[in-house]
């Protein structure tokens, strides 16, 4: 992929929706696939929407990816990180069962690498580029940044993230994944499609969040501790874990991404 693709898709007006509200501009659709792709499905779900503030350079960019077991869900755009002098670009990805793994993580390494190629072009700093998701996409979020190879096929290297959050992302390798693959989706199993098996050194600072250990999805909060155990374990030091309490999985989401926006705020500053 090339700047060139970017352009293409912003000339013609009727290519793209776009409003323009607050200082804020959003700009839906966008594919972040290459003109030439012949896959009808991966073509209808991998596009992307861009939330971007136009009064202001160099901005910091959130990419979030949306949650839903890696079956279902859509790109969105979370009220609370609206406004907050920030970008958000916002990805579909292809679903299970209608694609298989790897392609889920595929297509969240080419919606990232997009970025990178094409958010200066929106006046973002490509240095201030953030990956972060809920559920399946903090999945999503751990597997592109902890292994390298999803980034270097688009030539970019994942340690160029400023920062990885991941809102009660499974560490294990994740259940529709088994699922595919006939196993019991409640046995856990940590292979090449686990962020836990994919820990190295030297990675870009992390902010895992979850809901209530007591009130989560099984073992959640178990395994999102076990990585950052390993995590630190290699060296990791730039590394937080919240527990929030009182919040399941569902409604963790929403007091997670105000975490983030103060997580990310912080990190600017660095």
């Amino acid at each position: 992929m090339k700047k060139i693709y970017l352009m293409l898709l912003i000339l013609p007006a009727c290519v793209f929706a776009q409003a323009q509200e607050n200082g804020y501009t959003l700009v839906q659709n966008i594919s972040y696939v290459p003109p030439d792709e012949r896959d009808a499905y991966r073509k209808e779900r991998c596009l992307l929407d861009a939330y971007y503030p136009t009064d202001v350079k160099g901005f910091t960019t959130i990419v979030w990816f949306h949650g839903g077991g890696l079956e279902g869900g859509q790109k969105e755009l979370p009220l609370e990180l609206q406004n907050k002098g920030v970008a958000v670009v916002s990805p579909n990805y292809r679903l299970s069962p209608k694609a298989t793994n790897p392609a889920y993580i595929d297509d969240a390494a080419a919606a990232v690498a997009w970025v990178f190629e094409n958010i200066e072009s929106f006046g973002g700093d490509p240095a201030r580029i953030y990956v972060a998701g809920h559920s399946a996409g903090g999945y999503l979020t751990l597997m592109i940044g902890l292994d390298k190879s999803y980034l270097q096929k688009y030539g970019v290297d994942a340690d160029r993230i400023k920062g990885l959050i991941p809102a009660s992302g499974q560490t294990n390798t994740h259940y529709t994944i088994r699922k595919e693959r006939g196993l019991p989706m409640d046995i856990p199993l940590v292979d090449e499609y686990a962020p836990l098996n994919k820990v190295r050194a030297g990675l870009p600072p992390i902010l895992l969040i979850t809901g209530d250990r007591h009130l989560e999805m099984t073992a959640r909060y178990e395994e999102n501790l076990h990585l950052e155990s390993i995590l630190r374990y290699f060296g990791n030091k730039d590394l937080t874990l919240y527990e929030l309490q009182g919040f399941d999985h569902g409604g963790m989401a929403i007091p997670a991404c105000r975490l983030l926006i103060n997580w990310v705020k912080k990190h600017d500053q660095k």
